[in-house]
Parts: structure tokens; sequence; C-alpha cells
């Protein structure tokens, strides 16, 4: 549920409105609707985090339409979108929410900007994010700086600044333990299983080992993988099966 709180103060502007005839130049990207998986939930109050593969128009539409609320990452596959939040005065808006982590051998830094926008071209749409992000190593004093944008059908009010950082923190946080660990520790990318159904059967098996080592208590998924890849049995145990 929202938390109202109104006690801060927000910046608000108005961008040039949407033309009905505007054509996008972007490829179509097919991705699959939220319906099947949310349709049985109650979304009444939710607010709904996703990544920019899912920044799309109807699946808006879907989530405001059962009650819920929406905050979307808006990247290239929303050009008309992503044209108008590079377009805002983000440099006159204040930074509005702060946060400075120091572990997994990096400082990173994270700022946060939000504005009320009239006009945006997305359903729903209310306020425009910004969040940067700076991250260098311990003893370097080379930066790593990199920027999201973002939208939400939040009206202004209802959410404060820190909790839009939360929740997408929390969303990205998500994607670090599940979908980082598939690309790089199972070196899912590289995989050259594309024929029929053993791409989904595969990844299937690699979120069975991510849930079953997480679920036994490894914190490093890595290290995890290299212990049980020494001892057969090992995996076994993790599976609470018994090798005779």
């Amino acid at each position: 549920m929202v938390t109202r709180c109104t006690c801060w103060q927000r910046w608000t502007t108005t961008t040039a409105p949407c033309s009905p005839n505007a054509k996008s130049t972007a490829r179509p990207v097919k991705c699959p609707p939220p319906r099947p998986l949310l349709a049985g939930l109650d979304l009444a109050g939710v607010v709904v985090t996703a990544d920019a593969l899912h920044t799309q128009r109807d699946h808006a539409s879907f989530l405001v339409d059962r009650g819920a609320d929406y905050l979307l990452v808006v990247k290239a596959n929303q050009p008309t979108l992503h044209a108008q939040l590079a377009g805002l005065p983000w440099q006159q808006i204040p930074v509005m929410d702060r946060t400075r982590d120091h572990g997994h051998g990096r400082i990173e830094v994270r700022t946060l900007k939000v504005a009320a926008v009239a006009g945006l071209c997305f359903p729903h749409a209310a306020q425009a994010i910004q969040v940067t992000r700076r991250v260098r190593a311990p003893g370097s004093r080379r930066w790593r700086t990199v920027t999201v944008d973002a939208v939400t059908s939040l009206a202004l009010g209802s959410a404060s600044p820190a909790q839009l950082a939360g929740w997408l923190r929390g969303h990205w946080r998500i994607e670090n333990r599940l979908h980082w660990v598939r690309d790089v520790d199972f070196g899912e990318d590289a995989s050259t299983a594309r024929t029929g159904s053993l791409p989904r059967v595969m990844a299937s098996l690699r979120n069975l080992a991510v849930g079953a080592l997480r679920l036994a208590g490894h914190p490093n998924l890595a290290a995890a993988l290299r212990h049980t890849g020494r001892d057969p049995t090992r995996p076994l145990a993790v599976l609470g099966l018994a090798y005779r």
C-alpha cells in the first residue's frame, strides 16, 4: 500500500503535448503481457515495478485499470517518452533523495530527482524520475556514472522520494540476485541451447539451482557453485536427497 506524505517540496513542469499522429521509428518488441501472471491477484493499492522491457502502453493501462500504480524504467524502446524525459530541465530540479552504500567491494552513491509532469506520452504517467548512480572502488578516485529514467502513475504526494528510491532499489536487487547470477555465474547469455523447449528447460534448472542455494543459506552464489561442483553428493544434499 502507498502511504500518503505531502511534507516535501516538489518540482512541477510541463512538456510538449503528444501528437496523435506521431509514429515511432523503433522496432516493435514482443513482450509477454502481464495479464496471465497478475490476473488472479488483487492489485488494488499495489505499486508494480518493472524494467524497460515491460514499459508498454497496454501494460500500464492494464495495471491502472486493476487499481494498481506502476513504476517503470524507461529506455529507448519507448523513444518518444525517452526523449521527453531526457529533455526535462533536470539540472534545475533539486536532489530529493540521496543514499550512500559501501559494500561488495565498491562505494555507491545514488541520487533521485522527481518532477510532476503534464503531457507525458504514456498512459496515466504523472511523474518523471531520474536516478543517478555513481560507483567507484575503494581507494580509487574514478567514478562510473549511470543515469536511469523512470515514470510512475503515482500522483503528486502519494509517495515520498525516499519511497520511490526504495522501490527502484528493491527491483534492481531482485534483478541482481537472479538475472545477473544467471547471466554471469551460469553463463546464460553464452549458452548455445536454442532448439525447441531446451532454452526454457535450462532456464528453469538455473532458477531451481539459484533458489535451492539461496534457501540453503549461501550468500555468495559463485562460491556456492564452486563448492557444490567439487563433490557430486553436495548438490543432492542441497536438494535434500541422499546418495547411496
